[in-house]
């Protein structure tokens, strides 16, 4: 479902800044509520789902990209990082406990979404460009902005979605196993 919802993302136009080579989509919103509703392994295997099904040539990235073509492209580093974005806010988030706390979901989604995002982009942009890491790390300056945005909003529906269905994290839903088995036990 959440490949689904990256592909829908996609479907808000992006936008190319002048002398830029990565448009600014919402996709990485998506890449973030992997992580933060789903936890770190589902969130993490959604993305991958999403990459492959881009590679065998689906139009699901912003524009109507699609295809092996854009693993070539200046905007690989974030692509790949995607599922290891997801993972990272999911891990983050799951060592919270079970309840969703917005705080801890906004710092999760930064470190996942943000800053492993973006280490792992920049690193794609300064090998595909054939840049510094210094001069791929500046140009990614204009995306920032927007993400931290990002950031808030995932956090703030994914606290909404934890709330209207408590135990979608590993550690709340065992706890509620185990208690339906100790009420079955006592019957």
């Amino acid at each position: 479902m959440f490949a689904g919802v990256v592909a829908a993302l996609g479907l808000v136009p992006a936008f190319t800044p002048p002398g830029f080579s990565v448009p600014i989509t919402a996709q990485s919103l998506g890449v973030m509520l992997a992580g933060a509703i789903l936890g770190a392994r589902r969130g993490g295997l959604a993305l991958v789902l999403f990459l492959a099904l881009v590679a065998v040539g689906l139009p699901l990235l912003a524009g109507g990209r699609g295809g092996l073509g854009v693993f070539a492209g200046p905007s690989v580093g974030f692509l790949i990082g995607y599922p290891v974005a997801a993972y990272v806010v999911g891990w983050l988030t799951e060592r919270a406990g079970p309840t969703y706390k917005l705080h801890w979901g906004i710092v999760a989604n930064f470190v996942g979404g943000v800053v492993v995002l973006y280490l792992l982009g920049i690193a794609g942009m300064a090998v595909v460009l054939g840049i510094t890491p210094w001069a791929a790390t500046v140009a990614s300056w204009i995306y920032l902005p927007g993400d931290l945005v990002k950031v808030v909003v995932a956090a703030v529906v994914a606290r909404g979605v934890h709330a209207a269905y408590p135990g979608l994290l590993g550690e709340g839903r065992a706890a509620r196993e185990s208690a339906e088995a100790s009420e079955q036990q006592a019957v």
